[in-house]
Order: C-alpha cells, then structure tokens, then sequence
C-alpha cells in the first residue's frame, strides 16, 4: 500500500504487497527492472511503485543534495518527486532514454525549483532597533550597503561564463557529453557509460582528459585577463 507520509505526502508503506525483486547482477538488469517498475506504476500498481521507491531513493536524494544541500528540503523534494513520478509516470517513454535518466531530470527539476522558491520566500525578521533616546527606530537596512553586484562584478562574471563557454567549447563532442551529463544532469560515471553506450574506462577518460583541459584553458583565460587589467607604466 501507499499511505500519507511527512505533511502527507505519498511514501510506499512497509506492509506493501511483495514487490518485484530488485536485481543486482548488471546495470542492465537494474535499467530493465526500474522500466517495467514505472510501466506498472503508470497502471497504478503500488508494489511497483514500492519497488521503484527503494530501488532509487537513495540516487535521486543524492542528484537532489549536489543541488540543494538543505538536507531537510532536500527529503520534501525526494517526497515530491515520487508523488510526481506516480502521477506521471505514463509520461516515461523507454524509446527516448533510460528510466533512470528519466528519474534523474525529474529530481534535478524539483530540486531546481525548491532552490527558486527558497529565494522567493519573503523574510520576517525586524530590520528596526530601538534607540535609546526616544528618536526614531534605526533602520538597519539603510546601514547597509546594496548586495546587489556592482559594474565591476558584473563584467568579471560575464567574463567568467564567457571563458567557461569558450574552454566548453575546445573539448571533443564525447568530453561535451561527458561533462553535461556529470556535471549538468548528476550522473554518475557508471550512469553516464550506459547512457553513451561506452566502457566505464573510456568514459572515466575523457572525464578526467575534459576537467584537465578545462583547468588548463580557464587558467590561461585567468592569466590573460589579469595581465589586461595591470597598469601600465608612464614613461618619465
């Protein structure tokens, strides 16, 4: 059975029907088993879902804490995402990716959208102080300087992304893939593999050949900009 978890949230209960064995032996096994797992909980099958549940928390709570690190929001978006994946999974269609690679982006979107709700959030701290000869409260708030980035700022981090996306841009079409689905999509190296199709080996290459390549050409992107921005010398 299904039953209302934290803030009453959908979580597969303990005394669910015996669902399906999680297999262990090879990553296909494991791609087959979570396919026909949200084939059957798109038909509402709640073992499945069970089954589902325990066969991938642990991954998707970890795509959700390299992007939010709350822990505490990080186990309300896990909730969230298992309600959405019962809800949708007639929406996963194994002709277009792998149901892991499914699993993973919807993780990724929620986690996404809690960091932009968290921004949203509007705060009720004081920004008052009283003093202590009857004038006005202080406002602390005109205290403070703006946090908002000033010129400079901003066109260091518009020269930042532009150099990240130039030095993106030197890498092999199998680093690009590599380094997106690492880095972009959470993936792990053994995941990335399978989704490329590749030995674990050759993808762990050109991993390590990308963030080298990387390092090496932001450095010198660092280097060049920092020699544009010394001063030179008047003549006597």
């Amino acid at each position: 059975m299904v039953h209302a978890g934290r803030g009453g949230i959908l979580a597969p209960a303990e005394d669910a029907q015996t669902p399906l064995t999680a297999p262990t032996t090879t990553s296909n096994d494991r791609h087959e088993a979570i396919a026909q797992a949200l084939a059957r909980v798109a038909l509402g099958d709640r073992a499945a879902f069970a089954t589902l549940y325990a066969a991938t928390r642990a991954h998707l709570f970890g795509v959700i804490l390299r992007i939010n690190a709350d822990r505490s929001q990080a186990e309300d978006v896990l909730q969230e995402v298992f309600v959405n994946v019962w809800r949708s999974a007639d929406g996963f269609d194994p002709a277009r990716s792998q149901p892991l690679t499914w699993l993973t982006s919807v993780a990724r979107n929620r986690a996404i959208d809690s960091l932009r709700r968290r921004k949203t959030e509007v705060s009720t701290v004081s920004t008052s102080v009283a003093r202590d000869d009857g004038q006005d409260d202080d406002d602390l708030l005109a205290r403070m300087p703006s946090g908002d980035a000033g010129p400079l700022e901003l066109l260091q981090q518009a020269a930042q992304a532009q150099a990240i996306t130039h030095c993106l841009q030197q890498l092999s079409a199998e680093q690009q893939q590599c380094v997106a689905l690492a880095f972009y999509q959470g993936l792990s190296h053994g995941e990335v593999a399978e989704h490329l199709a590749q030995p674990l080996g050759t993808v762990k290459s050109w991993v390590r050949r990308a963030l080298l390549a990387l390092k090496d050409c932001l450095a010198r992107a660092a280097q060049g900009a920092s020699s544009q921005t010394q001063p030179t010398a008047r003549r006597p």
